[in-house]
């Protein structure tokens, strides 16, 4: 099978080879506002600044458009100033909607594993969650993988003494996304600190994460 482009399943802003790029829903103009892969959310950091009922309404209408590959990030924060019980009723308003729709949640969450796994417990959702951005101890990197998340790596992984760079070779290859998130760099530099960490060709990485790409963002 031919290697595709790099995928970067989570990036602020344009990028190289194949891109899902991600907007808050109080940036969103409308489905002109951008005509390649996205993903759309309420972030925690940015509840404060609009209606979160009239986000989730736009949120909702923007489920039918087939570029729309992803809801969030959206999640829980315990360093931002939104109240925490306002933060997870907005988060599970948003797993909702991913729940009927089948479409995956790209997730942010910052001091606040513990909560987290406690709805993912709860809940039981079908749809897939990915915790992007993943810099944490190996102990919660299992217990996400053990309650079916996947982990997305970033600009991290080009630190070797990292959290990432130590808990990337213990995720299972079938749980694993690369981005770039805000960090201004290209996807190739991800991709290339990822294959030397997993000791690994950079073709065989990029068919891995091909693979992973098509089974949970496209459904195939």
């Amino acid at each position: 099978m031919p290697v595709g482009a790099l995928i970067d399943i989570h990036r602020h802003g344009k990028g190289e080879g194949k891109v899902i790029v991600n907007f808050d829903t109080s940036e969103w103009a409308g489905p002109g506002h951008w005509t390649g892969y996205y993903s759309l959310g309420i972030h925690p950091w940015f509840i404060e600044r609009q209606d979160c009922k009239a986000a989730l309404r736009t949120l909702e209408s923007a489920l039918a458009d087939a570029k729309l590959l992803a809801l969030g990030e959206c999640g829980l924060d315990r360093l931002t100033g939104a109240p925490f019980s306002e933060q997870e009723s907005i988060f599970i308003a948003q797993l909702e909607l991913a729940e009927q729709s089948g479409k995956p949640v790209v997730i942010h969450c910052v001091r606040a594993f513990n909560e987290l796994l406690r709805i993912k417990s709860k809940r039981k959702s079908s749809a897939p969650w990915i915790v992007h951005g993943f810099n944490n101890k190996p102990s919660i990197a299992a217990r996400l993988v053990d309650r079916g998340c996947y982990l997305s790596f970033g600009k991290a992984l080009l630190h070797p003494n990292s959290n990432a760079a130590k808990v990337l070779p213990a995720v299972p290859e079938d749980r694993i996304f690369l981005e770039t998130d805000d960090s201004g760099l290209g996807i190739n530099s991800i991709y290339r600190a990822a294959a030397a960490i997993l000791q690994i060709d950079l073709p065989e990485l990029q068919q891995r994460l091909e693979n992973n790409f098509n089974r949970v963002f496209l459904h195939d």
